[in-house]
């Protein structure tokens, strides 16, 4: 890769505040800099130096909190070759896991952001099409090049590669085409996980369609499934469901706010289990749910949205996590098994812990720790950028 002979816009920081950039965390926060070209637009590409005007890195400028994402701590050319380079080291990972082989299943995540040394990108495989989300207005500027490369990376395996960030970057409506094909066309809406098949939704789904990230939850799940009564909590499209099936369960039942996600839970069920009447669905709120079916399931699954989305959020967001899990450890029979989980970012797994050791004692319920849990290697975490690490969930007995 070729050193960079560009001239591109300076930001310059504050004496000190490069410490966490010379320990090589991808963040420069707005409060940091000193100063930076009074013209700089959001998503160009920027040089950011110390005080005493050295290199340290070059990243995607945004005007807002965090104010540079960075892409390199050296001095390159940021061009095909490197989009290209980025994309292969994060197939390797991919392949040195085994989720590139294909032979009980072709989903996984490509690109896990900051992960993967590509901040504010997302790509998630489904078959033969990509979904890619930008979380950052450099990457969204980027995204016909990074098809680009893509399709050449993964050439044998990716044909299509549609884009969805209208949600991930709303305020950039009207600039361009924020959903939609850069490459190939639609090919079918089926994809498959360890043998399980399901439909995606990556037009209006959330994320970019599945919640890839719990797949070897739902694995460790299917094995505790067998003879019990499942209750699937926020069961979006349904995968702990169909995977609980498949583990043997004697019924279950999976319920979420969101009319279009119990279409798309049976369409999914009925796939894999056609015909089969162990299975219904329930278009309702949680807690109302939860309050109308007392001791009726001995093996429970929450799974809800992200209740904190930013710091401002989290006192809320730890109460609402003890709240549902108290719920649940009421209502679970004696020997039951619930599996709980936090997708907030913000949410640390101690605060997450606490809210459920909390909800234990309110339920009065005798609780064991049996298995924690975790994103999968498909969404790593990048050793300096620890707030990558954002699912954690526990597996509880409860007596």
């Amino acid at each position: 890769m070729q050193t960079t002979h560009s001239s591109l816009p300076v930001i310059s920081l504050k004496p000190g505040k490069d410490e966490s950039l010379r320990r090589f965390h991808p963040w420069v926060f707005s409060g940091a800099i000193a100063h930076r070209d009074s013209d700089l637009e959001d998503g160009e590409l920027v040089e950011v130096r110390d005080c005493e005007g050295k290199f340290i890195a070059l990243g995607h400028y945004q005007g807002g909190t965090i104010a540079v994402r960075v892409l390199s701590f050296e001095e390159v050319e940021v061009n095909h070759d490197f989009w290209v380079e980025r994309l292969k080291s994060a197939r390797a990972v991919r392949e040195a896991v085994g989720l590139c082989s294909g032979e009980q299943g072709d989903t996984f995540r490509l690109v896990h952001g900051e992960g993967d040394n590509l901040p504010g990108l997302i790509i998630d495989c489904y078959g033969a099409t990509a979904v890619m989300q930008a979380h950052s207005v450099g990457m969204h500027r980027c995204r016909q090049q990074l098809a680009k490369a893509l399709v050449e990376v993964m050439a044998d395996k990716v044909s299509n590669v549609y884009y969805k960030s209208e949600t991930t970057l709303p305020f950039l409506k009207g600039e361009g085409e924020e959903s939609g094909f850069l490459c190939g066309g639609n090919a079918g809406d089926m994809a498959m996980e360890n043998g399980l098949k399901f439909h995606v939704d990556w037009v209006k789904g959330q994320k970019t369609g599945f919640f890839i990230d719990q797949r070897e939850n739902r694995s460790l799940l299917e094995q505790y499934a067998k003879g019990r009564k499942v209750l699937n909590m926020c069961c979006y499209t349904g995968g702990f469901s169909f995977y609980a099936m498949r583990g043997g369960a004697k019924l279950v039942h999976s319920v979420d706010s969101s009319a279009k996600a119990i279409e798309l839970t049976n369409l999914n069920v009925e796939l894999n289990f056609p015909g089969d009447e162990r299975h219904e669905a329930f278009c309702d709120d949680a807690f109302k749910f939860l309050e109308k079916t007392q001791g009726r399931y001995d093996l429970v699954i929450l799974d809800p949205p992200a209740f904190a989305k930013h710091r401002g959020a989290l006192h809320h967001a730890l109460k609402g996590y003890t709240r549902l899990n108290a719920k649940a450890m009421e209502n679970i029979l004696p020997g039951g098994v619930l599996f709980t989980f936090s997708c907030s970012q913000v949410v640390t797994k101690d605060q997450f812990r606490n809210a459920v050791f909390t909800a234990a004692a309110q339920a009065r319920r005798k609780v064991r720790i049996l298995h924690q849990l975790h994103q999968p290697a498909d969404h790593p975490v990048n050793v300096y950028h620890p707030e990558g690490e954002y699912l954690k969930g526990l597996v509880l007995f409860v007596e």
